[in-house]
């Protein structure tokens, strides 16, 4: 799919997300990445396989527990 040299990391690979936007559309909350994945606002995704990768947000340093 993709044409960029070097080419862009396939849907498959981990840095996935790295890959060029050919399709932004952030009034929607979405954009679609020359690897065929739709990157979500939330940081969700969808791959082209139709594999749902949950949203994946770093958390805040309000939000980590820490042990007591």
């Amino acid at each position: 799919m993709c044409q960029h040299q070097p080419p862009c990391p396939t849907a498959e690979s981990a840095d996935r997300e790295s890959a060029r936007l050919v399709a932004p559309h952030p009034e929607q909350g979405w954009s679609l990445l020359c690897n065929g994945v739709v990157l979500f606002e939330d940081t969700g995704e969808l791959l082209p396989d139709g594999k749902i990768i949950a949203p994946h947000r770093p958390l805040g340093p309000d939000q980590v527990m820490t042990a007591a």
